[in-house]
């Protein structure tokens, strides 16, 4: 029996291609998900996510694309033909409602980026959003089962929120998730792997915790194991 869960997705937040590389040998099969974000998708991140499909892990490129519906609707449809799992554009209606065209019936799951994890309340305020966190989630999720996408990513924090409107096989991923004892970072929201899959999140996405901890795969193997006892 494997001793991974899919359903935690590592951030290979990493400075070269040649490091996340390093480090999806040391984690080997104690990790089946990857995330692939801004940091390496300009220095050859997509081709790095096509030599991990190759080796049968599930692929998450997070473009959070936010452009014209067009635009969107074209990027959506590049990364369905690279047979990606999932791809984050910003939750904007146009923006998912185009994502969702793009794709179209090919096996790719959109996701909605709802309000990042390293926004608190005076964050927003200082944007423009004089509302709380939750209650805009709550708005952008509604968009997003308006415009027929595959699910949203949420802190930890609005997950069990989330869990209660929408339908079965909706996804919620949180980021934002810290092993009990680990350092928050930049993070403001957040919750352990075991309290985010209780509320509802049905993915993971952790970085830092793994790829920065002094064993790697360790640290991988013990979320892992806390998040199958849930």
């Amino acid at each position: 029996m494997s001793k991974s869960d899919a359903r935690c997705y590592v951030a290979l937040d990493l400075p070269s291609v040649a490091e996340a590389d390093a480090m999806v040998e040391t984690l080997g099969d104690a990790v089946d998900s990857y995330k692939i974000g801004l940091q390496l998708l300009p220095i050859g991140g997509v081709e790095l996510g096509q030599r991990l499909k190759a080796r049968g892990k599930n692929v998450f490129y997070d473009f959070k694309f936010h452009d014209i519906g067009a635009t969107v609707e074209k990027a959506a449809r590049s990364v369905a033909g690279l047979k990606a799992d999932l791809l984050t554009v910003h939750a904007r209606p146009d923006v998912m409602r185009s994502a969702a065209k793009g794709r179209g019936e090919r096996a790719l799951k959109i996701l909605g980026v709802t309000v990042l994890t390293s926004l608190d309340r005076q964050a927003l305020i200082d944007i423009g959003y004089h509302e709380t966190a939750e209650s805009l989630v709550m708005r952008r999720v509604e968009q997003a089962l308006e415009a027929g996408i595959d699910g949203v990513v949420s802190s930890p924090l609005e997950a069990a929120a989330i869990r209660a409107v929408v339908p079965d096989g909706f996804l919620v991923v949180t980021p934002g998730v810290r092993p009990k004892g680990a350092d928050a970072g930049d993070q403001k929201r957040i919750a352990t792997p075991s309290s985010a899959l209780q509320s509802g999140a049905s993915h993971l996405v952790i970085g830092r915790p793994i790829t920065q901890a002094a064993d790697p795969r360790a640290a991988a193997l013990a979320i892992a194991k806390e998040m199958r006892g849930v």
